[in-house]
């Protein structure tokens, strides 16, 4: 029986890895097949947001979802793209239209919303279908590049079916406008939902959030740089992992700093959501963060510069001890900025307006 059992299970890691090979190549997801039909106009045009099949919390997943729930909350009919069959996110609550790959077909008033993780592979589609690149992290765009080969791919250039990239950050936007001077590149807002990330009622505790998915190396060496300084008595660590934007926001309104050393971010996510719930950020901007990342209510570090993070974390924990009214003064003003700057009214302004223009504009150019 035990022989059997054994040989069950490997046969069943081998199916999973067979699954996964696609998923994977070229170091990434792939676009999937797509059927599209350029002589169809018929029907309302939809937006279509392929997404990877990836069910671990993400904010740039969370972020098409959302996109699309506004989109369709605006009488502008948009959907997820998945590829496999039934799949969809669970780990947080939504009722987003999904729609699959194998059963959709592309028209040619629709538009394709392509996540800048596809990579090369986005030169794979038919043509004919309006393509918008939503790039939420700029710093990856040639992450699949090598020195010989990857311009003759770009989805970037040379791309007839591509009306602009859609980015998050002004950071990012100059990246690409350097980078492709002829494209047309449209800077969206992320936004917060202040029913979710919002300050306590009370002060947070001597608690320090932190995300150690990415970036653990530089969150291990100043954690334990202030170990051994003994700067970190009587503070409690929170690691925050896998967990619901519930279940975040919660564990960063207990903390009263968090922890990000980000590095080459499109924009920051976790960080802004932390400053939404009173705490003090304390990090590196990753660039796409310099945004909000400012010491007029945070404590940013030289990039990089493991030192500096942990003296500036150090310089946290001092003024929450020494001078708690200072430190809360400081907290509530990132926490102003942040619900101010990326509220919802602004994103869903930023992404109906960018979609209900491209389409009325389209229709225009399509007219006889």
């Amino acid at each position: 029986m035990k022989g059997k059992r054994r040989e069950f299970l490997r046969k069943v890691a081998r199916e999973a890895l067979r699954r996964l090979r696609p998923a994977r190549s070229h170091g990434g997801p792939v676009v999937p097949p797509l059927v599209v039909d350029t002589s169809r106009r018929d029907g309302a045009s939809t937006v279509f947001f392929l997404c990877p099949d990836y069910d671990v919390a993400s904010g740039g997943i969370r972020t098409l979802y959302r996109h699309v729930d506004l989109l369709n909350a605006a009488g502008v009919s948009a959907a997820i793209l998945h590829t496999r069959e039934g799949f969809r996110c669970t780990w947080f609550p939504h009722d987003t239209r999904i729609a699959y790959a194998a059963r959709v077909t592309l028209k040619a008033s629709d538009v394709l919303v392509l996540p800048e993780v596809y990579g090369a592979s986005m030169r794979s589609l038919p043509q004919g279908i309006r393509q918008v690149i939503f790039n939420q992290n700029t710093y990856l765009t040639f992450s699949r590049a090598t020195l010989e080969s990857w311009e003759e791919r770009s989805p970037y250039q040379n791309n007839p079916d591509l009306r602009a990239v859609l980015v998050v950050s002004e950071d990012n936007a100059e990246y690409l406008r350097f980078a492709f001077p002829r494209l047309r590149v449209e800077r969206v807002h992320q936004g917060l939902d202040p029913t979710v990330f919002h300050p306590p009622t009370q002060p947070a505790g001597r608690r320090i959030a932190l995300m150690t998915r990415r970036y653990a190396h530089d969150t291990v060496q100043v954690v334990q740089m202030l170990r051994a300084r003994g700067s970190l008595a009587g503070w409690e660590l929170v690691i925050i992992e896998n967990r619901t934007p519930q279940q975040t926001a919660d564990l960063m309104r207990q903390s009263a700093i968090f922890l990000a050393p980000s590095h080459q971010e499109g924009f920051g996510l976790p960080p802004v959501e932390a400053m939404a719930c009173g705490s003090l950020a304390v990090g590196f901007p990753g660039h796409g963060g310099r945004e909000f990342l400012r010491p007029e209510w945070s404590m940013p570090a030289e990039q990089g510069n493991v030192t500096a993070l942990a003296q500036a974390l150090e310089q946290a924990i001092r003024l929450h001890t020494e001078d708690p009214a200072a430190f809360q003064a400081l907290a509530r003003k990132g926490t102003d900025f942040v619900r101010r700057e990326y509220a919802p009214e602004r994103e869903r302004a930023d992404v109906v307006g960018f979609f209900q223009s491209l389409l009325s504009q389209d229709a225009r150019e399509a007219r006889p």
